[in-house]
């Protein structure tokens, strides 16, 4: 194999943002990536001469499509639809679809990249992609958003598959829009195949997918912790979001013994220094999910809480951080904040929650720090579950689901270890779960030769 020039992160890197311009979230997701890769490969020559990192960082390809849809005054009104396919070097494409006005293709290609990583570390058969719109679900009747998912997968359809690209929900995207979109899918296909994840119970989905992600991201905690001697009994812990993932986050912390101090949304955040318990959390998960509500009317039904409107939960001193809203939600300053009001560990329920300059922030202070892409898995994970229960046409028992879950948690933070361990006594997981999952991939790349 003939040697070849290396270049430095910063040539790498100077190449992304020329190849994709106006593409910020999509370029931070390659740099995080590519601090650490750069020095695994340091003497690997193989990875250079085959360019594994530059093609991993290039989907694979990316669908853009129009999307027509009728809303309830008869008006033709007309979004923007996307697939990314970032790699299926280890399985077929496997990411949520995402509903929400801030999808552009910077931030479907970023999730992509990132669902390629995260998948590889769950050890199961699954490549990356991620896919959605800029269609908003807030406001629109429940007409209109079967219309809208339908028009979707009327495009969608021949682009996925159960052995090609299976897609999940996302932020907008729930049971409800699953069940539309695999309807029409069946409607056009004519066939009954596990093409989608997240679906109902009735109909091919699996036990547990809806904690999956919160509660994954507290297991993975809780492997942290348990790395200096310590579990979660009598700590606090501050959340953001409070939607799917920061709900169940929340309800497994106080199962483990833990102390919820914070959930919040768009509007802003509720600190409740008395806790929040299952009883208020199963308060909030109906307000917000059955109801539509703002998380400011949480003080009403519990008046010792207070709201902040327009500010995020990160000044709140805690043990524990966990974002679970959306991306570049936690800032270096934000890091700062909790560094210095004596936070010990950050799991991620979001995907790249935390922009760089947190990411270094928490690194530099050697934090009990878990990135989105192995402290987030737990959804993905139960998914391929879902898959494989599909292709098998069985079900998996609540227990046995919660077990894999928490095995699968567990050897995440295993993999991590074997890249990540500084050894001093401290871990870096970033680093750790960078290195895992690109190894993973790569090395698959490698054995297909040049495709």
């Amino acid at each position: 194999m003939a040697v070849t020039d290396h270049v430095d992160l910063n040539q790498f890197m100077e190449g992304v943002k020329k190849r994709n311009p106006y593409q910020p979230e999509f370029v931070q997701a390659v740099q995080e990536v590519a601090e650490d890769i750069f020095e695994f490969m340091e003497d690997k020559e193989e990875y250079h001469a085959q360019q594994i990192l530059r093609r991993i960082a290039e989907p694979d390809r990316v669908v853009s499509f129009r999307v027509c849809w009728e809303d309830d005054n008869g008006n033709i009104r007309v979004q923007r639809g996307w697939r990314v396919q970032n790699n299926n070097a280890i399985g077929p494409y496997k990411g949520g679809i995402r509903f929400h006005p801030s999808v552009t293709e910077s931030v479907l290609k970023f999730l992509a990249f990132e669902q390629t990583f995260k998948n590889a570390l769950t050890g199961l058969p699954m490549g990356g992609g991620k896919g959605g719109s800029n269609f908003n679900p807030k406001g629109k009747s429940v007409r209109e958003i079967m219309r809208f998912c339908q028009s979707f997968m009327t495009e969608l359809y021949r682009h996925i598959g159960a052995d090609v690209d299976v897609p999940a929900g996302d932020i907008g995207v729930g049971g409800r829009e699953i069940g539309y979109m695999f309807g029409q899918y069946k409607r056009i296909t004519n066939h009954f195949t596990g093409v989608l994840t997240g679906k109902g119970l009735e109909w091919g989905g699996s036990l547990i997918r809806t904690e999956a992600t919160g509660y994954g991201a507290v297991y993975f905690l809780e492997n942290m912790l348990a790395t200096k001697g310590e579990d979660l009994v009598g700590k606090t812990a501050v959340i953001s979001g409070s939607g799917n993932v920061a709900t169940h986050a929340a309800e497994k912390i106080v199962q483990l013994g833990g102390k919820v101090l914070t959930l919040s949304d768009s509007g802003g955040f509720i600190h409740d220094p008395d806790g929040i318990d299952q009883e208020k959390i199963n308060w909030v998960k109906t307000h917000k999910t059955h109801r539509r509500g703002r998380i400011e009317e949480y003080v009403e039904a519990f008046p010792k809480a207070s709201f902040h409107a327009g500010k995020t939960p990160w000044g709140v001193p805690c043990d524990m951080a966990l974002p679970c809203a959306t991306q570049n939600e936690l800032l270096g300053e934000d890091a700062k904040m909790l560094v210095a009001n004596g936070c010990r560990a950050v799991s991620e329920g979001a995907n790249m929650p935390t922009d760089l300059d947190g990411v270094h922030t928490f690194k530099h202070a050697k934090l009990l720090y878990a990135p989105g892409k192995a402290s987030n898995a737990g959804g993905v994970a139960v998914s391929g579950l879902e898959m494989s229960q599909n292709s098998e046409r069985r079900s998996w028992k609540e227990e046995e689901l919660q077990q894999m879950l928490k095995d699968i948690m567990a050897g995440i933070h295993e993999r991590c270890l074997t890249y990540g361990d500084q050894g001093d006594g401290h871990i870096d997981y970033v680093k750790g779960a960078n290195i895992a999952g690109f190894k993973k991939v790569a090395d698959a790349m490698l054995a297909f030769g040049v495709v």
